[in-house]
């Protein structure tokens, strides 16, 4: 970091009294000296609110810290709410640039000596620029020689040692910040910190992007609801991203999607349900869904589909986490607090000790005045928000993949009440939860365990005879030394009979001998039954 560019941001942050946020009795001796010698340093817009004077600093510091403010409108669990809503606002407002500098970076990248080797109508004026990357049109000559409509992503030049300098900084100004305001335990500004910077290094990777677009497709192939565009993978490096050009109305421009007579109930509703189906039945889910990544298909408007961009961050969920979401969304809508701080306990979210009585107290004191309202009216973001707030104050850590779930889930519900204000989102999704919850226990779930476990119990098979045969004999072994009633290995035999059976049965299963199979399993019921019987 020089030393130009320290001075920089500290005179933005100074001249827009940025300072005046933190409270005087906080500051140290030093700090205070430090600010009456930049005193030449005042803040010009005093007349302005702290949310607004806090936007206008973000965006005038450039795109690192632009995006950091985007990062930061999402947690409105750390943050007052109109400070959040400002951040929101912010926009990269960067200028592209230069469409021969772009155009040498692909050629570089793809180790060619002109772009038309591989594109013709190469536009060099960006369609889009953002503050890590911009986009070009071009026509792809693909290997049967068909012209394909692409679009070319590329990271801007020299981007990488502007965001590990200012990335530098930012975790300076976090531990001072975490060692003068007390509240910085709650903040937890230096892992906030970190969190960002994973994600922005994270989109500095445009090969990571292609394959989260194209994991993303192959879970939605088919759908009615949401498309993903092609990545073509051969044509791509880290710096570059080549993929099908989509066509579509910016999810935003409401009125052009009215103009079309698009179903918005409909649309509204697909969104909330391509973000429930990424969550718990994919558990891959796009985390920057914000409007300017979303778009809706020109084709068939009574029928709507989204089409998703930007795949740069994705979230995942492990099936502990995604099991006990859903039942706690389920124990919401049913106001069962006991059941959501007993989840908490039981998934470890909260510490052991934590007294599920109080716990309960704690939440039902947050969450009654919000029932208070219609459920068309209550914000399931918002309910999340305050969820995780007060279970931070019985010690919770909220993991990185449930942040991004709140966030996500921000983004999701103000896009569907954008689209369709009467949109009834529990309506929505409780039936989904509640089928995916039934999927997830009872009979058919037991089944698909088994279904699943059985190339691995088919491998182990064979070694069945030597792992019984060891075991008797250490039995014998043992009594031998001690002599003791001899116990009976009737049941034992007969148990891993039916195990054994019940294998035969699922691999017979698998190759379509539906009668063998079902000799195998009914075999297999009497093994257990008689090993019952026999205990």
């Amino acid at each position: 970091m020089s030393a130009a560019r320290l001075y920089n941001i500290t005179k933005t942050l100074l001249n827009y009294g940025l300072d005046e946020l933190i409270p005087p009795q906080k500051i140290p001796w030093y700090g205070k000296v430090s600010r009456a010698c930049l005193f030449w340093l005042k803040n010009k817009h005093p007349e302005k609110p702290a949310g607004l004077r806090l936007r206008l600093a973000l965006q005038q510091l450039g795109p690192v810290w632009i995006k950091f403010g985007q990062m930061l409108s999402t947690r409105r669990d750390l943050l007052p709410l109109d400070i959040a809503l400002e951040l929101a606002l912010l926009q990269d407002q960067v200028q592209p640039f230069d469409g021969v500098l772009a155009q040498k970076l692909i050629e570089n990248a793809l180790e060619i000596n002109d772009i038309s080797e591989y594109f013709s109508d190469f536009e060099q004026t960006p369609l889009a620029s953002a503050s890590i990357a911009q986009v070009h049109t071009a026509t792809l000559i693909d290997e049967h020689n068909q012209p394909q409509k692409v679009v070319i992503k590329v990271i801007r030049p020299d981007i990488r040692e502007q965001i590990d300098a200012d990335l530098a900084l930012m975790e300076q100004f976090a531990k001072v910040v975490a060692k003068l305001i007390n509240e910085a335990k709650r903040l937890r500004p230096v892992e906030v910190v970190k969190e960002y910077k994973k994600t922005l290094l994270d989109e500095l990777d445009l090969l990571r992007e292609g394959a989260n677009a194209i994991q993303l497709k192959r879970n939605f192939e088919g759908s009615e609801s949401l498309y993903i565009p092609f990545v073509y993978s051969d044509y791509s490096r880290v710096n570059v991203l080549v993929m099908e050009r989509i066509y579509g109305i910016p999810v935003s421009d409401t009125d052009a999607l009215v103009a079309q007579n698009t179903n918005m109930k409909l649309l509204a509703e697909r969104g909330v349900e391509v973000f429930f189906t990424q969550v718990f039945r994919d558990s891959f889910f796009h985390a920057d869904m914000h409007p300017g990544n979303v778009f809706v298909s020109y084709d068939t408007p009574e029928n709507p589909k989204f089409i998703g961009i930007d795949c740069g961050i994705v979230g995942t969920l492990n099936k502990e986490d995604k099991r006990y979401l859903a039942e706690n969304f389920i124990a919401f809508f049913n106001r069962d607090y006991r059941q959501v701080a007993q989840l908490h306990v039981d998934s470890g979210w909260v510490p052991k000790d934590t007294s599920v009585e109080e716990f309960e107290f704690a939440i039902r004191t947050v969450c009654e005045p919000i029932f208070n309202k219609p459920l068309a009216e209550i914000s399931f973001g918002h309910v999340l928000v305050n969820l995780f707030n007060t279970a931070r104050r019985f010690n919770m850590q909220v993991q990185p993949q449930l942040v991004l779930l709140q966030k996500t889930l921000l983004y999701v519900e103000g896009l569907g009440r954008q689209l369709y204000p009467q949109l009834d989102l529990w309506k929505t999704a409780k039936p989904f939860l509640e089928d995916w919850v039934k999927q997830q226990v009872g009979p058919w779930s037991v089944f698909k365990q088994v279904y699943a476990n059985l190339p691995f119990w088919a491998e182990k098979m064979p070694e069945l005879p030597d792992l019984i045969y060891q075991n008797l004999k250490q039995q014998q072994q043992h009594n031998n030394q001690a002599p003791l009633p001899q116990p009976s290995h009737k049941p034992l035999l007969l148990g891993v009979f039916a195990g054994a059976t019940m294998i035969v049965s699922g691999l017979c299963y698998l190759q379509h001998d539906f009668i063998a199979a079902s000799v195998a399993a009914s075999c297999s019921i009497i093994g257990f039954i008689l090993a019952w019987r026999n205990a």
